[in-house]
């Protein structure tokens, strides 16, 4: 399991900026060119200041590709002022309190039996379990994420990349 995360890091080294560890979650997301999209969202939702606060955080960041998964239209319409409330939500239900690494996830899921339901900062529920290696992210509504990196470590938490954005109910 350990040598799974160890490469997922090493890949995700040319994604981040190499002094990720000396920025905030909001100063690594926006070293990130694959993170654009999100930095645009949590600018929009105003929770710049949040995610520079103390935390920890742990945050599962979908890619501008998973962004890019949802439906025609969903970005720009989420980015909009009226929409604000809604686009909180689903970002808040990216973020869990708390700093779980990949192993910390990893041992929560093989204590719950092969699968650990993680409480989010919007009050839903994620349930993370392994599949073929790999840790699995399922939301409330069935939809499914695969993290694709993990453990980019700032001040204040740690960042897991995740292929596809995780919906609340």
């Amino acid at each position: 399991m350990k040598k799974f995360f160890l490469f997922m890091v090493i890949g995700a080294a040319s994604i981040f900026s190499v002094n990720a560890q000396s920025k905030d979650i909001v100063g690594v997301a926006a070293g990130s060119a694959d993170h654009s999209t999100l930095v645009a969202a949590v600018k929009a939702a105003d929770l710049v200041g949040t995610l520079q606060g103390a935390g920890p955080f742990t945050v599962f960041a979908p890619t501008n590709a998973a962004f890019g998964k949802l439906p025609s239209g969903t970005v720009d319409g989420l980015l909009k002022p009226e929409a604000k409330p809604a686009l909180t939500k689903i970002l808040t239900y990216h973020v869990v309190a708390g700093k779980l690494d990949a192993a910390a996830v990893v041992k929560a899921i093989q204590a719950g039996g092969g699968k650990a339901v993680l409480s989010t900062v919007s009050g839903g529920k994620l349930t993370a379990s392994l599949d073929g290696g790999k840790v699995k992210l399922t939301d409330e509504n069935g939809g499914t994420s695969w993290v694709t990196a993990t453990d980019l470590k700032a001040t204040n938490g740690v960042i897991h990349v995740i292929d596809s954005v995780v919906l609340p109910k």
